[in-house]
């Protein structure tokens, strides 16, 4: 990396971990009917206690704040520049959050109804822990302070350390941590090394990492397709109009294979990752441009553009999008610069119509996961 790309990944990583305090400017859509559809949640990050934050899903797509559960830890106060701070289990039962404030990690159980319950907090076996991941009963939280990713067991009653899962990255600038989808491998992105790492995983003890260079630069967010290819967004130091997005496959030995993609989508710091539910599509957040970036994902793992000047959907003036998650046919983006959840519908052809705006978020709020 060269020293004038050196500077300006720093100045961008300093960018997006500002906590950011603008109101919020937008208008709520209509309350909810009868009927549970599933929730939105965030966390508060607040450093005097930090809190998970649900939203219920309406008909309509608008969302209604439902309430909030105190996850027995403190967050930072201020952005993590990461994504999957906040997670559900595969099976919508258990939700996972980070306490980067604390170095802890919290388990909570997901009522019928979409309340929680805390289980337990238990230490991240490192400091600031900014993402976390779940297969089964095994746990991988990234520790963004110390550089390590840790294994813990998804118990029951709690989570416990799995002795010996300990492993220290490769890199610098940790943004997630993610099994791959069958649970035999673990990914993590570094913004400030510009590699990905892999470890291999046997009876959930990862392996040493396996590193390869990123085709484009400061991988951040990512997501995988139903058939395992891997998806990444390049932020590019937050350069203006440099974002791009990458397609790997991830080798059985560890290595990441570029597929497609790292073409300029004319857009600034596509930072967060999410993908359809039927994986046709994938979409990025560009926090410097306001807007959402669509893909259609090939079965072969190749990109192709939804719109020839990247913008698929718009957040609104000053929104700074972020983390981003999708049920069903909608996609939920949370925005740090209005202190908004956006609702957009995807159509059948990918394409991305404004639906509600929930407003209202503290400025320390960092993730999003939905059931």
């Amino acid at each position: 990396m060269t020293h004038h790309r050196s500077r300006r990944t720093a100045a961008f990583l300093s960018l997006i971990a500002l906590p950011l305090a603008l109101a919020a400017t937008t208008v709520g859509a209509a309350h909810a009917d009868s009927g549970h559809r599933g929730s939105v949640y965030a966390l508060s990050n607040a450093a005097d206690g930090n809190q998970v934050l649900r939203y219920d899903r309406n008909a309509d797509g608008s969302l209604t704040a439902a309430g909030s559960y105190a996850s027995g830890g403190n967050g930072t106060g201020a952005g993590t520049g990461s994504q999957g701070a906040v997670i559900l289990t595969d099976d919508g039962r258990i939700l996972l959050a980070v306490n980067a404030g604390s170095n802890s990690v919290s388990e909570f159980s997901v009522r019928r109804d979409g309340s929680l319950r805390l289980i337990d907090t238990e230490p991240s076996g490192g400091t600031q822990p900014i993402s976390v991941t779940a297969h089964d009963d095994t746990v991988y939280v990234l520790n963004g302070g110390s550089n390590t990713i840790v294994g813990l067991h998804l118990g029951e009653h709690g989570l416990s350390t799995i002795p010996g899962a300990v492993q220290p990255l490769t890199g610098t600038g940790a943004a997630q941590v993610q099994f791959t989808p069958g649970g035999r491998q673990l990914v993590v992105t570094e913004k400030a090394s510009d590699l990905i790492d892999v470890f291999n995983v046997h009876h959930g003890i990862a392996g040493p990492a396996q590193p390869t260079p990123s085709t484009g630069a400061t991988p951040f967010g990512f997501a995988f397709t139903k058939r395992g290819t891997l998806l990444v967004a390049n932020a590019a130091g937050g350069a203006p109009g440099l974002s791009t997005l990458s397609s790997y496959t991830v080798a059985r030995g560890g290595a990441a294979h570029f597929v497609s993609g790292n073409v300029l989508n004319g857009q600034t710091a596509a930072c967060w990752t999410v993908v359809s539910e039927d994986s046709r599509y994938v979409y990025t957040t560009n926090t410097g441009s306001a807007t959402i970036s669509g893909y259609r994902v090939g079965r072969d793992g190749t990109l192709t553009p939804l719109n020839a000047d990247g913008v698929t959907g718009r957040t609104g003036a000053g929104s700074r999008p972020a983390d981003a998650a999708v049920a069903g046919s909608s996609l939920y983006v949370r925005n740090g610069g209005t202190l908004t959840i956006t609702v957009h519908r995807i159509a059948a052809d990918g394409s991305l119509t404004s639906v509600a705006t929930l407003t209202g978020l503290p400025a320390s709020a960092i993730g999003l996961a939905v059931t």
